[in-house]
């Protein structure tokens, strides 16, 4: 039996993707499309990423019930028991335990990372190096370990991680974690060097995660404890147990939950050429960009006088502007979004709004 036979991978897919509408719908979130224009989507570069240090058999994708079907159509090698579907949303802390009690049952001796599904890494053999440092850290200590992305910009769309006592390597004790700052905050954390942007990727035993959830989110554990192991070694069993009993849990997150709470929490500051693709103007940031800075995403532009735009509409149709500087232009599926990238925080308003006047048709 090899080292990594009980290292585990949990890819999170459940979410809708809102902030990318109408590219992304609730029918078909962003993390199943091919942004990047690479012949693979989001969630299948997230997959193909992690074989090189988890083995296939042992990837777990945790998604929404309504979202199998389509994981199952982009990743066909999985089996059925790969895959966790969620009967109702309940943020990252009901998910990533679920998770957890899934995997021990399996084998005591796991250690897992958790990872979104919707994230893009431009370095893979930077983050293989530290993912295999991190999963050596978590399995010879009782750790719960984040990874910390240095941060090129005073970001308020961030949470933020200070970095405390060194350990080893790249790996610190966390010191404080403090949520999406205002600028002028995230202006005095940037000039520290002290602080990292907390990338939402985890690393720990499963036995560490459970005793953690114990500890500090008694009733989410409480929830998958009711249960013996062996329900979770039951196919049947398991999503007739998870049906009535998940919607139960409290919607919280990890790092609300356990993260901020715990004394065994550790950073490891990476530099993989991390984006979390969370906005229009990430995707913008990191896409090739024309002689007039504008980005074009499988469409034909016709552009004067135009500089700072994304272009994304799908289908043959030719999108002509004059004088437009630094916006979003969406089309897909009868909707076409057109929106200052200044302005892009309001677009789950947006999706909101739509939805009170028009029903769920344009969702």
């Amino acid at each position: 039996m090899d080292s990594t036979s009980h290292r585990y991978c949990v890819i999170m897919c459940g979410g809708v993707g809102s902030r990318f509408w109408p590219y992304s719908r609730e029918e078909r979130p962003k993390q199943f499309i091919d942004f990047l224009g690479t012949g693979r989507t989001l969630l299948q570069m997230s997959f193909d990423r992690i074989r090189a240090v988890v083995p296939a058999e042992n990837v777990i994708i945790l998604t929404n019930s309504r979202y199998t079907d389509l994981v199952r159509e982009q990743l066909p090698e999985l089996e059925s028991h790969q895959i966790l579907a969620e009967p109702a949303r309940r943020n990252t802390a009901p998910c990533i335990a679920w998770a957890a009690w899934h995997i021990a049952a399996r084998d005591p001796e796991a250690s897992m990372i958790v990872t979104p599904s919707d994230h893009v890494i431009t370095r893979e053999a930077e983050f293989e190096k530290a993912i295999r440092a991190g999963f050596e850290f978590v399995e010879h200590r009782n750790a719960l370990l984040t990874l910390g992305i240095e941060p090129t910009r005073p970001e308020t769309g961030y949470g933020y991680i200070q970095v405390g006592e060194h350990i080893d390597g790249e790996i610190n004790r966390v010191k404080t974690f403090t949520e999406k700052p205002d600028l002028e905050l995230a202006k005095v954390f940037l000039s520290t060097g002290e602080f990292f942007w907390n990338s939402g990727i985890f690393l720990w035993s499963a036995d560490s995660i459970r005793k953690a959830m114990r500890a500090y989110a008694p009733d989410i554990a409480a929830v998958f404890d009711s249960t013996p192991d062996d329900t979770y070694l039951d196919a049947d069993a398991e999503r007739e147990f998870i049906a009535s009993a998940f919607p139960a849990c409290m919607s919280i997150s990890i790092d609300f939950a356990v993260m901020e709470k715990a004394d065994n929490v550790y950073v490891e500051t990476v530099h993989f050429g991390w984006n979390d693709l969370g906005t229009w103007s990430a995707l913008y940031d990191m896409s090739p960009k024309n002689s007039e800075a504008n980005v074009t995403q499988n469409c034909s532009v016709l552009a004067y006088n135009s500089r700072g735009n994304i272009f994304a509409v799908r289908g043959d149709k030719l999108i002509v502007v004059d004088g437009l500087e630094d916006y979003i232009i969406a089309d897909a599926d009868g909707v076409l979004l057109i929106c200052p990238k200044a302005r892009e925080q309001r677009i789950k308003q947006m999706v909101n709004d739509t939805k009170v006047k028009f029903g769920e048709k344009h969702l």
